[in-house]
Order: C-alpha cells, then structure tokens, then sequence
C-alpha cells in the first residue's frame, strides 16, 4: 500500500552530494561573513563576555537548535565553565548571576520564551541566538545576537535553500564554536590544559 500522506524519496533520480555540500557550505560562509558586519561582531562579542563573566551557564534550544548547543555547552565544559543543558536531570536551577543561552530560530518558541523569561525573573543574564530582532525571546534578552538565517517557515527558500531551519541551526553551532574559540584564545591556555576536562568513561 502506498504512503501518499507521507511521500519518501524516490529510488530513480540521481543523487549529487557534493552539490549539496558547495551550497551548504557556501551558505555557512555568507551567514559567517554577515557576523562580522561592526554591529552583529560587537554583540557577539559582549555575548562573549556575558558568558565568561556569569557564575554559571545554562544552554537552552528545542530540536536541532538544542543539539547544537549542547555541543556548545560542552565545549564551555573544556573551558572550565560550570556549564549545564537545560532538562538534563542533573541541571540545577538558575539563579542570579547565572547567565542562560538559547536558540531559537523564530524567537517565539513558548518553551524557550518561557525559559528566558523564568530567568530574566530571578535575575539571571540571557543571551538569545534567533533570526528574530523583534520577537518575545528578543525582548527578554540582555543580548541578541541576529543571526541572518532564514526561519523554519520559510517555505519558499528566500534566505536559504536549505529545509526549514537547517542554516539557522548549523549557524548555532557555527557561532558556539567560534564564542569558544575566541574565549580559549583570550584565556591563554593551552590545549593541553583543556584535555584533562574531556570525557573519560567513554
């Protein structure tokens, strides 16, 4: 019996991978170019600093955008940030001083505003990645960083060709990866002091 509610890929038409990763990658290129425009670079780095500066960190994204940041958190981890994901059972609760990071694409996602605005209200600092400039998560935010990524919705491709929020969510990893790398690099430590903090019950 055929799925027509749910089509699936075809077995007949030819497949090109690397295509696929020339536009990808070109795309990851254009958002990390538009980063550092004067404006957008200055919030990533006081985002930086908000984050070096809190007591704690807490990562928060639903779906891919969560993935993400939870390689981020991760990597804050190695920094030797007291870093947490957000629903783990071990996660503790926010307080002030503690600084929480989201993402989300739209910046209306309730769980996440619920979140931020939770935290905002107990006197915790909030650093929102979003697509969204004027949103609820924005609005909340002591720090936006605008990322220029097409949002979920955008059916017709006309930020990016790729499915829904696909570059909005390689952009959170992308822009997680190059906060740490620009807070390792001011820290003055070595990569060999890092490794100790990496997993060993692998």
């Amino acid at each position: 019996m055929t799925n027509t509610t749910h089509p699936r890929p075809s077995g007949d038409s030819p497949v090109d991978v690397a295509a696929a990763l020339t536009l990808i990658s070109d795309e990851n290129a254009r958002v990390a170019r538009a980063l550092t425009d004067p404006d957008l670079a200055e919030r990533l780095d006081e985002a930086a600093h908000v984050i070096r500066d809190g007591r704690r960190v807490f990562a928060l994204g639903a779906g891919r955008s969560g993935l993400a940041l939870r390689m981020t958190a991760m990597r804050f981890m190695h920094l030797g940030l007291d870093a947490h994901v957000v629903g783990e059972a071990t996660s503790p609760a926010i307080e002030e001083g503690d600084v929480l990071l989201v993402a989300s694409g739209s910046g209306t996602t309730a769980g996440i505003v619920s979140a931020a605005q939770t935290a905002h209200d107990v006197g915790a600092r909030i650093v929102a990645l979003t697509t969204a400039d004027d949103s609820p998560l924005a609005d909340v935010a002591d720090v936006t960083v605008l990322i220029p990524a097409a949002a979920k919705q955008d059916h017709g491709g006309t930020v990016s060709a790729q499915y829904a929020g696909g570059l909005f969510e390689l952009s959170v990893a992308l822009v997680g990866d190059a906060v740490f790398h620009a807070l390792w690099q001011a820290s003055g430590l070595t990569a060999d002091e890092l490794w100790p903090r990496h997993a060993n019950l692998e």
